[in-house]
């Protein structure tokens, strides 16, 4: 998604997951445990754990439970799960892409709520290969409006960090790099004092699908049916639609 478009979009998410803080908690917690097991429970040399701390911090995930699942990702204190990350693919209502990333520790069970998610709201399950090709892993910071923060000083701050695309979104700014390059991006920020919303490598699409507002409703009820499931941390679809189309789907 992109454009307005895309932090609509995010508005709305956020709004339907602040309802199932549990749930989101939980994912956040998933994302620390495996960075830890992946790269090491040190957040200074590990700089995917340290985005997925500050991540759970800026939803207001408990310290205490950030520092637990630090040490069951990284062996010093018993309970981690064996997580397996699996991307799934299919479509949704209107021929929209719709990728998956999924964590879990047992792939039948993922896989039966995924496909069922898809199935109840007018979209399948695809087989590996059929919609990927229509995205691209990008970093992707989201910096928020504040005082003396204009699209300059964000492009200013990064530009040793090679940026892709800097641009000015409804409410603040985003940041595209290519995924190596986002930890860079990151630190510069921090290092000029800019804060920032989200730091996290994402899909992001190449080839997009216009919708109306009846066909956002439909792909979005396909979303917050997929984020319903335990084991599913993030979904991407790539629909546009403008701010007039999304703020009908929505009822704003």
């Amino acid at each position: 998604m992109s454009g307005h478009s895309k932090w609509a979009t995010t508005k709305h998410k956020k709004a339907a997951i602040d309802a199932k803080r549990g749930k989101l908690f939980a994912k956040l917690i998933k994302n620390i445990e495996v960075a830890a097991r992946t790269g090491g429970g040190d957040p200074a040399a590990n700089p995917t754990l340290f985005d997925a701390i500050q991540k759970a911090k800026k939803s207001s995930v408990p310290n205490e439970n950030i520092d637990r699942a630090v040490k069951r990702g990284s062996g010093a204190e018993g309970g981690g799960a064996d997580y397996q990350s699996i991307i799934y693919e299919g479509y949704g209502p209107g021929g929209v892409a719709v990728l998956v990333e999924a964590l879990t520790d047992n792939r039948n069970r993922a896989s039966s709520d995924i496909r069922l998610a898809l199935s109840r709201n007018g979209g399948s399950l695809a087989d590996p290969g059929s919609v990927a090709y229509m995205f691209s892993r990008k970093g992707v910071i989201e910096v928020p409006a504040a005082e003396g923060v204009d699209e300059d000083a964000v492009l200013d701050a990064v530009l040793d960090a090679d940026p892709e695309e800097v641009s000015a979104q409804d409410g603040g700014f985003e940041i595209i790099t290519a995924p190596e390059n986002l930890v860079a991006a990151r630190r510069a920020l921090q290092a000029a004092g800019i804060d920032y919303d989200l730091a996290e490598v994402q899909f992001v699409p190449s080839l997009e699908v216009t919708l109306d507002a009846d066909g956002v409703k439909k792909i979005m009820r396909v979303v917050d049916a997929l984020e319903d499931s335990d084991d599913v941390q993030n979904v991407y679809t790539n629909f546009d639609a403008s701010e007039e189309v999304l703020a009908e789907a929505m009822g704003a």
